[in-house]
């Protein structure tokens, strides 16, 4: 798919720079090396793994797995205020604790992991890392398919100030949610969702601007669609929502977003659990709390029955010898999008 990063790259790299002597074959007299040396010579040239890593890769955060995302840096400050806010209410004045802890007889948890993120929250946390994308935004470059003037949504067009006034919150939670009921996308999807936009303004390097930031959750929302669910929604589709919107500006608006990403749809299970917990982080800075519950019966089977199934797939990668297929978190194959729940 055009992946930036595609391990297939072949260079001189560290035998570039070997004499026309050393390339010669025994006996043949500076001629053409034979099927063995030629063969001797690619693998030589083959470049290492850390080679082909580019020197940019911490600066990308869809990419790093330890690279804090962007929009926990347009939100720094009201995290730190955030926390500090509700670690100040939930402590008393002798230091001991109002929040509800887990114990041996009573565990609290939510009803949100990692595989299985809840999807109202989880639409509010996107939201909520837009909102701080557009209002702490360093600049307001933009591109012309993502301007509203030019690329409307609707029949009548935006006001002369569209560009003007920073969105609220609830507004961009509206637009959203409505796509996602109306496509009964995921939750997962969502997290897919701001990972490509990240990675546009990224490698775009443009901002989200008030008279933008619509059509750049579109182009994003429709990738996302695409490359995570297995019953993906047509661009026709869409326009069945937005309904003054023509399905050739919906084909060039796709086009040009896997341009500008370079057509790097990959998003590595790693950076997708970075995401989700900073979307938690974002959402506790800004009371948009996951109400935990004790832990009933009913709730302990469903997790250990999802356990379970865990455990009987990591029990089929045993070798004949016994020991196991060890894989790196990035080649987890999450087909069936279940994993052990994490409690919290």
């Amino acid at each position: 798919m055009g992946n930036k990063n595609s391990c297939c790259l072949y260079s001189g790299g560290r035998n570039s720079g070997r004499s026309a002597s050393s390339q010669k074959g025994p006996g043949t007299g500076g001629g053409e090396p034979n099927a063995e040396e030629a063969s001797e010579e690619h693998m030589c040239n083959l470049q290492h793994i850390s080679e082909r890593e580019p020197d940019d890769l911490d600066q990308d955060p869809s990419l790093h797995p330890t690279a804090g995302p962007l929009f926990l840096t347009k939100s720094k400050q009201i995290i730190e205020n955030g926390l500090v806010r509700r670690r100040s209410r939930s402590t008393l004045d002798d230091g001991r604790t109002l929040k509800k802890s887990s114990s041996c007889s009573t565990i609290y948890l939510d009803d949100s992991t990692v595989s299985q993120p809840n999807l109202k929250n989880t639409i509010k946390c996107v939201a909520l890392a837009i909102y701080y994308h557009i209002r702490n935004r360093a600049d307001n470059r933009i591109l012309d398919i993502f301007d509203e003037k030019l690329h409307p949504l609707t029949k009548d067009g935006v006001p002369a100030d569209y560009d003007r006034h920073n969105p609220e919150h609830r507004h961009i939670y509206k637009f959203v949610r409505t796509l996602f009921n109306a496509a009964q996308l995921t939750a997962e999807c969502a997290i897919i969702t701001l990972v490509y936009l990240e990675r546009l303004l990224t490698y775009a390097d443009i901002d989200m601007t008030p008279g933008t930031w619509k059509r750049i959750v579109l182009g994003a929302i429709i990738l996302a669609s695409k490359v995570w669910d297995d019953q993906a929604v047509w661009n026709v589709d869409y326009c069945q929502i937005l309904k003054d919107i023509s399905v050739d500006d919906m084909n060039e608006l796709e086009r040009q977003y896997l341009v500008m990403i370079q057509f790097n749809i990959n998003v590595p299970s790693s950076v997708y659990a970075k995401y989700y917990f900073s979307l938690r982080t974002l959402a506790e800075a800004n009371d948009l709390t996951f109400p935990s519950e004790p832990l009933s019966k009913e709730r302990a089977q469903k997790l250990e029955a999802m356990s379970r199934n865990c455990e009987d797939k990591y029990a089929a990668q045993l070798g004949r010898n016994g020991h196991k297929k060890w894989s790196s978190l990035d080649n987890i194959h999450n087909a069936s999008r279940r994993s052990v729940a994490i409690l919290s």
